[in-house]
């Protein structure tokens, strides 16, 4: 079990979180700005947070982090589906998760946390669903 584990969470995964590092300074950054200096939508802020990360994730996951040399498109629509499914369960859950916790704060806090633990569950996933359904290795 624990040998499982650790194969799981090898130099892939470090890769892994040194281009999601770079991607979320960036993504979060146009997220924030997005939603408290301009004042849009939580889903808005939220989905420009991930349409701007995923294109440098696509590039930097694809040739550093798993080493995926195959040309067919069929590779960037599954990374397309598994970033959709990912976003909207992480952020959907989380927005739903904090309205609870935290109903009587106000909506702009909410939503800032909601974004925050948004981030951190959208990781968690996507880092499975890149590993072993976008950029899985054929055997």
């Amino acid at each position: 079990m624990v040998e499982k584990i650790k194969n799981k969470f090898d130099i892939t995964f470090f890769k892994f979180i040194l281009v999601g590092i770079i991607n979320t300074v960036v993504g979060t950054a146009v997220m924030f700005i997005a939603y408290n200096v301009f004042h849009l939508s939580y889903w808005v802020s939220s989905a420009a947070n991930y349409v701007v990360g995923s294109v440098c994730s696509y590039f930097l996951n694809k040739y550093f982090t798993f080493q995926n040399k195959e040309k067919s498109p069929i590779i960037l629509l599954k990374f397309v589906v598994n970033i959709t499914v990912c976003y909207l369960i992480a952020y959907g859950g989380a927005k739903k998760l904090i309205l609870l916790l935290l109903s009587g704060f106000s909506k702009q806090w909410q939503d800032n946390v909601a974004m925050v633990c948004g981030m951190g569950l959208f990781v968690i996933l996507n880092y499975f669903g890149q590993r072993f359904f976008a950029f899985k290795k054929k055997d």
